[in-house]
């Protein structure tokens, strides 16, 4: 590659982070690696990482909380938390707060590239030039600038609740049912719990909606999904 894509790891356990470090630029890619939740706000702020491979547990903090807290400073590239936690709450949280996957230890090496590579393919292919900005509600979606505006205001929009908005835009006056929105914005983790998605619909039309209590543009249909429509 002619520029490396760089991808950050942001683990304490040494022998975790050599092992990764070691692997990653195997397979050509350029690594930084940090061990605590303070390295890893500077280390994005200075180099924006590609993706970045966040620990659930760490010195300083915890990855969910890092997770929100990047987001929050405007780094929209894939995060993979690595987690040593298995039950369903912790991933739910973790999806939640804009991570796009996670990974549970011990996990195996071909399963983790395999996972970098695909968020690498869908961080690229959110890259493409698309029309500037999009009416959706009473806000504008402004895909280039990764934006949404509202009476002239930029609001606050999570990178998963972007690509969520993004999605129903492609497919709008389409029923898109909860399981297909899972697959398509979390990938593997369609399985999780669908009600992640009616989560961050209700966060979505608090954003678009003159009224998110009675919406007239994201619409439930009751026993098939969600559809985007105009009005």
């Amino acid at each position: 590659m002619s520029q490396a894509t760089t991808i950050l790891v942001v683990d304490d356990d040494a022998s975790i982070t050599l092992g990764l470090r070691d692997n990653l630029e195997f397979e050509g890619y350029r690594v930084l690696t940090v061990g605590t939740a303070r390295e890893a706000r500077d280390t994005v702020a200075s180099e924006t990482p590609d993706l970045t491979l966040l620990d659930l547990m760490l010195p300083d903090g915890d990855g969910i909380s890092l997770c929100r807290q990047l987001r929050a400073q405007g780094y929209t590239r894939p995060i993979i938390m690595l987690t040593a936690r298995s039950e369903e709450m912790d991933k739910v949280l973790g999806l939640e707060v804009g991570a796009d996957d996670y990974v549970v230890k011990p996990f195996g090496l071909k399963e983790l590239l395999a996972r970098v590579r695909a968020q690498l393919r869908r961080g690229r292919s959110g890259d493409m030039p698309t029309e500037a900005a999009i009416a959706v509600g009473v806000a504008t979606l402004d895909l280039k600038r990764h934006q949404l505006m509202r009476d002239g205001q930029s609001l606050e929009i999570s990178a998963k609740e972007f690509e969520l908005l993004r999605y129903l835009v492609e497919k709008r006056g389409e029923v898109i049912s909860r399981d297909t929105l899972l697959a398509e914005i979390w990938g593997h983790q369609a399985q999780v719990a669908t009600r992640t998605v009616d989560n961050f619909i209700v966060r979505l039309r608090k954003k678009i909606e003159p009224d998110p209590s009675e919406p007239g543009y994201l619409l439930t249909v009751y026993g098939s999904g969600y559809k985007l429509v105009e009005q």
